[in-house]
């Protein structure tokens, strides 16, 4: 059976990886699992509210088929998550054209991975050449983030954003395909190109609101991987590194609020009971950062993410706060 194409059924997973969409589903900065964050599945019921969380059996079973990649939906599907949602549609040809301008820098040269044609690419087949003063191992280390990544088209390239056409390996633009080509042209055995690829991912950071996206970009991710292990041994990696990286990708790839820095509605409207010469009344105190727009008083959830070099996890805002993004 088929699973690495462009739609991945999260049946299927359940079926060949038994914990993979617990893993998959975790929320690392509330110990909870992912929200939805979109009324678009509240027509199935309890438990698919915009604030509910997203759990194996709700997307598995009958429901197997209903999160699904944005070329998959219908039209009007599309349209009501950009209306709604804020949802951005990025073609591929674009999320190529703007990370060759990020790799023609740090190059120093122009057409390092492909040339641009319109809205096509050609391939650059030879080995990648670096510039002086810089190794293979400084662009695996060079940390990249992608904001509000929906289904994560700038990090990986599994197919194309507006055909919905598989792209073959060799053709791939994103920010990880390119980190795991350069991993595999420069690494001869398994050991090795293993340690390589686990670093491009854990330097590889994205943020995303809504959960089914988020959950899109996860698989997305974690099946790229296997796609370059696949095509460098020629087998299939185990289910231990399977599970390995994908929680590195469900640290790295994490839910937020891009606005406020917290998981999706998770602030509060705080409530106390007040006693007065009258009784008891209810008083009702909304979240200060919510109110006032202050950023660092909010009283949500502040999103986490890990330093895989010291192995601490640091909230997301206080990068900001000290400038480092």
């Amino acid at each position: 059976m088929n699973i690495l194409g462009i739609d991945i059924k999260e049946k299927v997973l359940k079926d060949y990886y038994p914990k993979l969409l617990t893993i998959l589903l975790k929320d690392h900065s509330s110990n909870k699992n992912i929200i939805w964050a979109t009324d678009d599945y509240k027509r199935y019921g309890k438990g698919y509210e915009k604030t509910s969380r997203i759990f194996s059996k709700l997307i598995t079973g009958d429901n197997g088929y209903i999160i699904k990649p944005r070329i998959k939906k219908t039209d009007n599907q599309q349209t009501s998550r950009s209306r709604d949602n804020g949802e951005v549609f990025t073609p591929s040809w674009i999320c190529n054209k703007q990370n060759n301008l990020i790799d023609e820098k740090w190059f120093n040269y122009k057409y390092v991975f492909n040339q641009e044609n319109g809205n096509k690419w050609e391939t650059n087949t030879n080995k990648i050449k670096f510039p002086k003063g810089k190794r293979w191992q400084d662009y695996i280390m060079d940390i990249r983030l992608e904001i509000t990544c929906g289904e994560a088209p700038y990090i990986v390239s599994r197919y194309d954003t507006v055909t919905g056409n598989y792209i073959n390996i060799k053709d791939r633009i994103g920010l990880l395909d390119r980190k795991l080509r350069i991993v595999s042209e420069n690494t001869d055995n398994q050991i090795d190109w293993l340690y390589w690829a686990k670093k491009s991912i854990e330097n590889i950071y994205a943020y995303e609101f809504q959960g089914d996206n988020l959950l899109l970009a996860r698989e997305n991710i974690l099946f790229t991987f296997i796609d370059y292990f696949n095509q460098k041994f020629d087998k299939n990696p185990d289910f231990d590194l399977i599970y390995e990286i994908a929680n590195i990708i469900s640290w790295n790839i994490f839910q937020m609020d891009g606005l406020k820095y917290v998981v999706p509605y998770s602030c509060q409207t705080e409530k106390k009971i007040i006693v007065t010469l009258f009784g008891k009344e209810v008083e009702e105190t909304q979240c200060i950062g919510c109110k006032k727009d202050y950023v660092d008083q909010h009283n949500g959830v502040y999103s986490k993410i890990k330093d895989w070099e010291t192995g601490k996890t640091i909230k997301f805002i206080d990068l900001i706060n000290k400038g480092e993004i």
